[in-house]
């Protein structure tokens, strides 16, 4: 994910690490004779302050670990190189903060473990070989460092875990708010051509019943041709206005997944075959949901029949059901040719498609259906490798 999209956010990081990097060349240069650690100490600072500077050009995973671990290998080396200055100790133990700044769960993570270790090693060469000649201030109290090492880890821990939580609360209420906004747009949309299509559609359907019954016309049979196309016209923008006003009234029923998922993949079996794609369907027992079948049936043959579109020939679309504790999760996977990341926060968007000939409209009421009945959907996909949906209702008793 791209972290310093506008000018303001990437003004400041450069604002914070160009301090960090005056205060890093001070230490170097300040009451420092030139010698060998000083060129050792200035290459640790100039491999340090690339890694921050390039980093935002970039924003790549390989970048962040390497400079969380170049910090690492800073802090340890200072320690190393200035035994005298017991504050360097304090600073390893505040080393996974670093990592804190990318808000990286498996990054922190790995700095934390990666600290452990590096610390294990350190304890061990100045209890078996030092024997506090260089380090007095840790060899008379190895245990309580020990424990104040730890300490400051599990801290760090708490930190970072309650940061990262308040970050996905924040992130899970900024795409409610999104979906809200999509939604409330997608609705005064579907008010609007409903309300300017129907009245002509009425008028034409008129003017069609009083000319079919007027004995000087002679083709009366297209006349019931164009009032059943007619009907069937309205009959869609009957639908279509439901998304703008939806049947808050209407009673739900007990769903069992098994059968509507059998009839939705005996129907789109014959469809795949166009394209020499199979279905493969895996439903665990008991999955019941509080939904009404034909629009449950809508919202897995559109996403189903996307997933067969996506696939490539010869290709196959994983269709399973499976309770996990309160929920009944379906999941629809296919090995097609996958989306980007920005496409895939886009779904759902009206009139956004990936298709050449798509309006976007059918993935939009398959969020309406989901959100009608409680439920989520999640889309995960990678470019070249396919893409995973995850729908997720609350689990009923039969």
């Amino acid at each position: 994910m791209k972290e310093f999209h506008d000018r303001l956010h990437k003004k400041y990081y450069y604002t914070i690490v160009s301090f960090i990097i005056v205060l890093m060349v001070m230490g170097v240069v300040i009451d420092n004779p030139f010698n060998s650690r000083f060129i050792i100490h200035g290459l640790m600072v100039a491999i340090i302050s690339a890694c921050l500077l390039f980093y935002p050009l970039f924003e790549h995973a390989w970048l962040r670990y390497t400079t969380v671990i170049s910090s690492t290998v800073f802090f340890y080396t200072l320690f190393y190189l200035y035994p005298e200055t017991w504050s360097g100790f304090v600073l390893l133990c505040f080393i996974p903060a670093f990592s804190i700044l990318f808000f990286d769960s498996r990054l922190f993570y790995f700095s934390l473990v990666l600290n452990m270790l590096f610390i294990a090693f350190l304890f061990s060469y100045i209890v078996v070989v030092d024997k506090g000649q260089s380090y007095p201030y840790i060899y008379t109290d190895v245990v309580g460092n020990v424990v104040n090492f730890m300490a400051s880890q599990i801290l760090l821990y708490f930190i970072f875990h309650l940061t990262n939580l308040r970050i996905q609360k924040q992130r899970l209420y900024y795409e409610q708010v999104q979906q809200a906004e999509r939604m409330k747009t997608t609705g005064q949309l579907a008010a609007a051509v409903a309300h300017e299509i129907r009245n002509p559609l009425t008028v034409v359907k008129g003017f069609l019943q009083y000319y079919a019954e007027e004995k000087e016309f002679n083709h009366k049979q297209n006349f019931s041709l164009m009032i059943n196309e007619l009907n069937t016209a309205e009959h869609v923008i009957s639908q279509f206005l439901s998304i703008s006003k939806p049947d808050q009234g209407e009673t739900l029923n007990h769903v069992d997944i098994e059968p509507v998922l059998k009839d939705v993949t005996e129907l789109l079996n014959m469809y795949g075959l166009l394209n020499d794609n199979s279905i493969h369907l895996d439903v665990e027992k008991g999955c019941y949901v509080m939904a009404h079948s034909i629009e449950l049936k809508q919202l897995l043959i559109n996403l189903i029949k996307n997933a067969i579109e996506a696939s490539h020939h010869s290709g196959s679309v994983s269709v399973t059901a499976t309770k996990q504790k309160r929920h009944v999760v379906i999941q629809i996977n296919d090995s097609g040719q996958g989306m980007t990341q920005e496409e895939v926060k886009s779904l759902g968007t009206p009139f956004y498609s990936l298709k050449s000939k798509g309006t976007g409209l059918g993935l939009m009421i398959c969020y309406n259906i989901v959100e009608k009945y409680n439920g989520t959907i999640q889309f995960e996909s990678e470019p070249g490798i396919g893409t995973t949906v995850t729908i997720r209702f609350p689990l009923v008793h039969s």
